[in-house]
């Protein structure tokens, strides 16, 4: 087992609220895109709400009832890479424009974390934060630039 995997962060803002027939087909798919998540090579945690199924009731802007977040953990940049984009998941994620606002700032981020290690909403959102102030850096990046994991053993 590797002393680091892989977190990541994925935040969105819906068109119309979770409930709404605009949005009915993204939620309609979310059980079998979560279980491909969870059967996915390389897929290690993937951050729910109460009801476990999904983090969809999370809100990490509490004024916002429309803005999402999605946080999950894996082994590898290469794991998250293959489920991300040679999976069925990349059949939702060329929907998304009918689904989610187009952010102007960065709404992905990820970091290594120690193993074993889950992350919390403020935690994600701190990553989501970093990334949107200082660019892309070995402490939240994105596809575009990974970062290879710390050298150094973490910390306990």
């Amino acid at each position: 087992m590797n002393d680091f995997q892989l977190a990541q962060v994925n935040v969105g803002r819906t068109l119309a609220p979770l409930g709404s027939p605009q949005l009915a087909d993204f939620v309609a798919q979310l059980p079998e895109i979560n279980a491909l998540a969870d059967g996915a090579p390389g897929f290690v945690w993937r951050m729910v709400d109460d009801d476990g199924a999904d983090a969809t009731s999370l809100r990490p802007k509490n004024d916002d009832d429309l803005f999402i977040i999605n946080c999950s953990v894996w082994e590898s940049v290469e794991a998250l890479r293959d489920y991300t984009y040679r999976s069925e998941h990349l059949k939702v994620l060329a929907r998304r424009r009918e689904w989610f606002e187009r952010l102007a700032e960065f709404h992905l981020a990820m970091w290594w974390v120690p193993a074993g290690h889950r992350p919390s909403v403020d935690e994600a959102m701190d990553r989501v934060a970093l990334i949107r102030e200082n660019g892309e850096g070995p402490g939240a990046f994105t596809f575009r630039a990974p970062h290879p994991p710390p050298v150094n053993s973490p910390t306990p």
